[in-house]
């Protein structure tokens, strides 16, 4: 069993930035895939940025360029940094790892 816990949510204006962190319970060197979801009020939840272990990674369109995911294995974080943030990208954004294993979430709020 793989616990993920989110950190870095909080409330930023538009045009500002945010790093969320996950940190896994365990080695995540062997886990495929990590990445990032989010669900925003009334929608279905997305895939935002994922990374393989082989660092690989794969970005929703409406992020790319904005947003990067990066992983540190060392310490079994997997981050995402996120830059020019806009209003839509308000929801609360979740860790994924292979295997299914979810973090509860941390919300973004982007004031406009």
């Amino acid at each position: 069993q793989v616990q993920l816990v989110e950190s870095g949510g909080g409330l930023v204006q538009a045009g500002g930035s945010l790093r969320l962190s996950c940190i896994a319970s365990r080695n995540i060197f062997s886990m495929n895939t990590m990445g990032w979801y989010r669900q925003a009020p009334g929608k279905q939840r997305e895939m935002v940025a994922t990374i393989t272990s082989a660092g690989t990674t794969n970005y929703a369109i409406s992020v790319r360029g904005r947003f990067t995911i990066s992983r540190d294995k060392a310490n079994n974080t997997v981050s995402l940094q996120m830059n020019s943030l806009k209003h839509e990208d308000t929801a609360v954004y979740y860790c994924y790892a292979t295997g299914s294993y979810w973090g509860k979430g941390t919300l973004v709020t982007v004031s406009s």
